[in-house]
């Protein structure tokens, strides 16, 4: 039977799909790492102060500790580098220490979400921000759905903390009281709460940290003057065997 073309024409077409609804916009990036940032940059303040205030009392300069806090950014090694300028060191012997104060931040790299990250500009400001506070931040199991540029504002806002407070401890540290005590053990403290963060996000793994505490153990009794670049190369190499023993057993059915 011949169908008319008036009929065919009549047949409705489907309706086409209905365009996807954005989702609702949410914080900025910046906002959100901003907040993400707040408790480990208000720990690089007193640090900060104290590492401006000695930058002063050396003999040099206070924008030296801006200079520093800006194109260093070494956290413990910013403090060696003070005294190896006002001794005039050699070149040389300046990279050699910073090589072997920051030489963990090789370890860091295994495990940082550098790949989150876009553009080589953005790749290289990371790798030139990583710190420890970063890493700590970074790595954890509320981080896994980090954008990139979470992770970049992120590192910013502690590069920021840090660099501000190293500025404002070398124009007002003589100001500072003597007599105040407890601004040593803000980083100390600080490092415990990530510390405890971590374990916590594990759910029962207590394998990974107490091969964390035997690693240290055994580069304290081994290699007592290199004891954390040892302690770090036995931790990976312990969770490295882990891994490769785990991945060689069988599945059950």
């Amino acid at each position: 039977m011949n169908i008319s073309p008036a009929v065919a024409g009549s047949r409705s077409r489907p309706a086409p799909a209905p365009a996807p609804v954005p989702p609702a916009a949410g914080p900025s990036e910046a906002r959100a790492a901003f907040k993400e940032s707040a408790g480990a940059g208000l720990g690089f303040i007193p640090l900060g102060l104290a590492f401006g205030a000695l930058v002063t009392q050396s003999g040099l300069d206070w924008w030296w500790a801006g200079l520093s806090a800006t194109l260093a950014f070494g956290g413990s090694f910013e403090f060696l580098l003070i005294g190896m300028v006002t001794a005039a060191a050699p070149l040389a012997a300046i990279a050699l220490s910073a090589f072997m104060v920051n030489v963990r931040h090789v370890f860091y790299a295994l495990s940082f979400p550098l790949h989150r990250v876009t553009g080589r500009l953005g790749k290289t400001y990371a790798t030139f921000a990583l710190c420890d506070e970063a890493y700590a931040l970074t790595t954890g199991k509320q981080a896994r759905s980090w954008p990139g540029r979470r992770i970049l504002w992120l590192q910013l806002f502690l590069h920021l903390y840090w660099a501000v407070s190293a500025v404002a401890g070398a124009l007002l540290g003589s100001l500072i009281p003597e007599g105040v005590t407890g601004l040593d053990f803000a980083l100390t403290a600080m490092f415990t709460v990530l510390a405890l963060d971590a374990v916590r996000d594990l759910r029962g793994d207590l394998p990974t940290p107490a091969l964390a505490l035997v690693s240290a153990l055994a580069a304290r009794l081994l290699f007592p003057g290199q004891m954390l670049l040892a302690a770090f190369a036995l931790f990976t190499a312990a969770l490295l065997a882990r891994h490769f023993t785990n991945g060689r057993k069988p599945t059950r059915a």
